[in-house]
């Protein structure tokens, strides 16, 4: 079952009534921005940008499937482990800071290829 349901839009006159027939035939409904809100789409745009930035335009994207595959272990990455600004650098699912480590220069580091090294995910060794 495909979850998408609707398609986000901007009121640009490039849009035409058969370019919105196409979506509305997937049974999508369409939804445009409100009028005179040029801002309105910009957290949709930075977080396009940022995937763009640190995804895709490093990857050579072969079919459907394989777009999935990537922004499927993009989204791990960035919900599980990437740190964020807003969240004084927790990533999303974490609730707090990880405790303070005693004596770490005994403990090892290990490294996580995300990606095919694209990416780069360290934690502390068990």
């Amino acid at each position: 079952m495909d979850s998408r349901r609707f398609l986000l839009r901007d009121r640009d006159s490039r849009y035409s009534y058969a370019f919105d027939a196409v979506f509305e035939a997937e049974e999508l409904d369409v939804i445009t921005s409100a009028p005179r809100a040029p801002r309105m789409n910009a957290h949709c745009e930075r977080i396009i940008g940022t995937i763009r930035r640190e995804t895709l335009d490093h990857v050579l994207i072969l079919n459907e499937a394989h777009t999935g595959r990537v922004l499927a272990a993009y989204q791990r990455h960035y919900n599980e482990h990437r740190p964020h600004q807003a969240r004084n650098q927790l990533p999303p699912g974490a609730r707090e800071q990880p405790a303070t480590e005693q004596g770490l220069d005994s403990r090892r580091i290990l490294r996580s290829r995300i990606l095919g090294g694209l990416i780069n995910e360290y934690r502390y060794a068990a």
